[in-house]
């Protein structure tokens, strides 16, 4: 299956060379020895990234490797400054990062619809030789060219924006939570890395109020390190407001299992520690409720005190409500 959800691009950027001065002399038929009058190069076009809050994919830039944008025009006789050139500007969606492609350098984010960033600088016009006149050199016969403009590889991330992000190893059931809290559709199967892209759902909750989840890529351990679906899953991580930790009722331990998944997430980045965290334990329809009462006071011992937790069940419905409850309220609780 291929996928339309392109979250990083790589391509080469070539920003307009600034157009040169004019060295012209002023002539005309009453004036036959006149003085400079050579006009100013137009600047060349910048190469220009700007946030479309429309726009949930890199997938327009997949193919377009090279971007040039048009130099500037040079100056013209009667001090015409030449016209600048046009700038190139591409459209991302927002939580777009642009880092330089050969020293990995952050250069800016985009976050805001509307938001423009110059990723490589158009060259500047050169002078004309009106600039370089003095009362003891009156007929300079020359003038700038314009500067070159900038280029090379840039790399372009996109890191999803989310307020909840759901965090957990492959088949912990995320996809099935997103589906029954919104109307988002995520390929559902009893197998790992069913959901191999982020998939975003607007979560409606009361009084017409909503809030946006992001069902990411199943983690796994030594993501830190690339392994599995790695950095690309924990890259959408960092700009999520809470982190909901889902593990199933099921597994062998739950307190390991979390404690894996935190330790994941804080050698990729320890500011990620910082996040308000949940931890849903999911398919708690295999368990009665005395099981589930004994679960519950393990985990009360196990568990950091501070750390809201509850019972879930996507297919019988139990605990989505409470848990969109404790969603909305940690969330306004920042």
């Amino acid at each position: 299956m291929t996928s339309n959800f392109v979250d990083y691009v790589k391509i080469y950027c070539k920003s307009g060379k600034g157009g040169a001065g004019s060295a012209h002399l002023h002539r005309d038929r009453s004036t036959p020895k006149g003085g400079p009058d050579g006009g100013d190069g137009g600047r060349g076009g910048h190469i220009i990234l700007r946030g479309n809050q429309q726009l949930w994919t890199l997938l327009h830039l997949k193919y377009r490797k090279h971007v040039k944008a048009s130099a500037g025009v040079n100056g013209g006789r009667n001090q015409m400054t030449g016209a600048q050139g046009k700038d190139e500007i591409l459209e991302v969606p927002l939580g777009t990062v642009a880092r330089d492609a050969e020293t990995g350098e952050f250069l800016f984010e985009i976050t805001e619809e509307g938001e423009e960033k110059v990723l490589k600088q158009g060259g500047r016009g050169g002078l004309g030789n009106t600039h370089f006149k003095s009362s003891t050199f009156q007929t300079p016969r020359f003038a700038q060219p314009g500067e070159a403009g900038e280029e090379g590889w840039c790399i372009l991330e996109l890191k999803v924006l989310a307020d909840v992000g759901l965090v957990g190893f492959p088949n912990a059931g995320k996809s099935t939570l997103l589906s029954v809290l919104s109307a988002a559709k995520p390929e559902i199967a009893d197998y790992p890395f069913t959901t191999l892209t982020p998939n975003l759902g607007i979560v409606s909750y009361r009084d017409f109020r909503s809030f946006v989840m992001a069902d990411i890529p199943g983690i796994i351990e030594g993501a830190n390190e690339g392994k599995g679906l790695g950095h690309r899953f924990l890259r959408h991580i960092e700009r999520n407001s809470v982190l909901l930790f889902m593990v199933p009722a099921d597994a062998v331990d739950i307190k390991e299992q979390y404690d894996i998944l935190l330790k994941e997430l804080e050698k990729y980045n320890p500011e990620l520690l910082d996040k308000q965290r949940i931890l849903a334990i999911s398919k708690s329809d295999m368990l009665d409720e005395e099981l589930q009462g004994e679960m519950g006071e393990q985990l009360r011992k196990e568990l950091p005190s501070g750390l809201k937790w509850c019972f879930l069940s996507s297919v019988s419905g139990e605990g989505v409500i409470e848990l969109k409850d404790l969603l909305w309220n940690t969330l306004n609780d920042q």
